[in-house]
């Protein structure tokens, strides 16, 4: 933002289009909050399977049910129901056999969900609208005749220096107003959507409890960590960027908590009842795409790292260097050794890669290169690099097919399963939302009334 001195009018720059707006100088990189997909025999959480909405009604007794049906499930306590009322205050809305969902859940699960909606261009179209209006302008000028005529005696740039500071403050006042604005529009029907998915959480963490099949921390500390990563920040920076975006960190970890939990459940029961036939395989494969036959090469490699600047003197005395190696060379169980005296030097067995995953021309050299052979050496990022080829083999395109279909049929499978065993335990649990005046009782948490009148 700046001002020409002189100069009557104010410019407010905005943020770029599809951030959120954010104070000048703050990155805010793209988070990517989806776990990690579950290996095909780990089930992702389904979507949400049903609306959770119920109109509170007068308490009943239970109906008996099947003895295989947990007590907790279909059970009204009145310890139960005096618990709420004195935690009325704390901001209890839902009771899941008896397990507390409070408002200040369900309003960071909004917040969280809305992550995942086009939130931030809302909010960056608000912004633009309202830095259109006229009247930031008036306003500005006006900032502008309240510091000069409280700065009496101050030279112009120093006036000018104290009025950027205040339109920053006052961009900055905009963004959190078209921020706020965005989410206003999104969270009410948002707001159903959280009730509904924590209600899920909560049975599918019963059902893991019951198991004794509940994910570590440990777990989902390495999925949220891996996130960070990716976004490339620490794990406080990332639960701090959570914060600012009014999310608390600990609504992802529920999530990811119930979702690998609930994988565990899926597999415990029903992952022995899942057989894929070879007909399946083979009609899925006839309809999918042609995919090419992919090399994969078993190599080692040495690095001789350039000190210093990266001078042509200093390349060709290491190139000359990695030429003296090749000569020596006699085989793979001999390149370990050829490292062993050259300053520097680092010797790497670097496994099975892929072909395709190499830069050329490396790729090219290691494809043409017979097993048992080092290719030229070559100059990477790392200094210059010898590479030797130690084995390959063939993976089959049509072998690759199978496998990827054999694994999508296979998740078809567990969450067909998962579907079914989510909404057997709705049927059989029992949601009492807490109304204004105490703590009103529903058979199941499948009414669809009741939720709406909490989210209300």
């Amino acid at each position: 933002m700046r001002i020409a001195p002189g100069s009557t009018g104010v410019a407010v720059v905005a943020p770029q289009s599809g951030a959120e707006p954010a104070p000048r100088g703050t990155a805010v990189p793209p988070v990517a909050i989806q776990p990690p997909r579950a290996a095909p025999a780990a089930v992702a959480s389904p979507g949400t399977a049903a609306a959770v909405s119920a109109k509170p009604v007068a308490a009943k007794p239970a109906k008996p049910k099947s003895a295989t049906v947990r007590t907790a499930a279909v059970r009204t306590s009145d310890a139960a129901a005096e618990r709420a009322a004195e935690t009325k205050g704390v901001g209890i809305a839902v009771l899941v056999n008896d397990d507390p969902i409070t408002g200040y859940e369900i309003d960071q699960r909004q917040r969280f969900m809305a992550m995942s909606t086009n939130i931030g261009e809302r909010a960056q179209a608000n912004f633009k609208r309202a830095l259109q209006d006229p009247s930031v302008s008036e306003r500005l000028k006006g900032i502008l005749g309240q510091i000069i005529e409280a700065n009496k005696g101050k030279t112009k740039a120093q006036i000018l220096a104290i009025f950027e500071e205040r339109k920053k403050q006052f961009a900055l006042g905009l963004q959190k107003q078209a921020m706020e604005s965005a989410r206003a529009s999104v969270f009410p029907a948002l707001r159903k959507q959280a009730l509904d998915e924590l209600v899920e959480e909560r049975l599918k963490m019963q059902e893991a409890k019951r198991l004794n099949v509940t994910a570590s921390e440990e777990d989902v500390g390495r999925i949220v960590k891996s996130i960070a990563e990716k976004n490339k920040m620490t794990e406080a920076q990332f639960a701090q960027h959570l914060s600012s975006m009014g999310s608390d960190i600990e609504a992802m970890r529920a999530r990811f908590r119930s979702t690998m939990s609930w994988n565990e459940v899926i597999k415990r029961k029903y992952g022995h009842q899942i057989a894929i036939s070879e007909r399946d395989v083979e009609r899925m494969v006839s309809q999918g795409p042609a995919v090419d036959d992919q090399v994969e090469l078993q190599i080692q490699r040495i690095v001789l790292p350039i000190a210093g600047k990266l001078a042509q003197k200093s390349v060709d005395a290491r190139v000359a260097e990695a030429e003296a190696m090749r000569a020596k060379f006699s085989g793979c169980s001999s390149m370990a050794g050829l490292s062993g005296g050259i300053a520097g030097a680092k010797f790497e067995d670097l496994g099975t890669r892929k072909a395709g995953t190499l830069s050329e021309p490396t790729r090219s050299f290691l494809i043409n290169a017979k097993d048992g052979e080092m290719v030229p050496p070559t100059v990477g990022s790392s200094g210059v690099e010898l590479y030797a080829v130690c084995g390959r083999q063939v993976v089959k395109a049509d072998e690759q097919k199978r496998t990827a279909a054999l694994e999508e049929l296979r998740q078809k499978e567990f969450e067909l399963f998962a579907k079914r065993h989510l909404r057997s335990l709705r049927d059989e649990a029992t949601c009492r939302f807490v109304a204004d005046a105490g703590v009103t009782a529903a058979k199941d948490c499948n009414l669809r009334s009741a939720a709406n009148k909490t989210t209300q």
